[in-house]
């Protein structure tokens, strides 16, 4: 089995509140990140997908190809969006890096499969020091 992984990148704005909490709870529980006027990240993403060795191209799968399906089914959805209020596959979640994680790997699920791959894992860091990855655990 190979693993291989993909780097992406991607900027966009969020906030961590619920709608439910008040400024000062919200503020309590999520700190500046609760900023009601939002804030951004320059996320760089790494998609880690797994299988076989094709003995005719001796790819897992094309990287180009892997890049243009995490490019048109997540980048392009997020980057210079925020994240809260524009991206269709993060509705009715809130925008924790941890949530977009797992969003983006059931984003990502099925294309990599019609590759002829399997998603592994994906990686989100946040910042130089916080980082986030959501893996297949078989």
């Amino acid at each position: 089995m190979v693993y291989l992984t993909r780097r992406e990148r991607f900027n966009a704005a969020h906030r961590l509140f619920r709608p439910d909490f008040t400024d000062e709870q919200n503020l309590e529980v999520f700190g500046k990140c609760s900023n009601p006027n939002w804030h951004g990240h320059n996320y760089i993403l790494y998609v880690t997908v797994r299988g076989n060795v094709d003995p005719q191209t001796g790819f897992v799968v094309n990287l180009s190809t892997l890049s243009r399906v995490i490019r048109e089914r997540v980048v392009d959805k997020l980057d210079h969006r925020n994240i809260n209020l524009e991206v269709p596959f993060m509705q009715g979640r809130l925008a924790s890096t941890e949530n977009l994680a797992s969003a983006i790997f059931d984003e990502l699920r099925e294309a990599v499969a019609a590759l002829g791959a399997e998603l592994y894992a994906v990686r989100i860091e946040e910042t130089e020091n916080n980082m986030v990855e959501f893996r297949l655990e078989k």
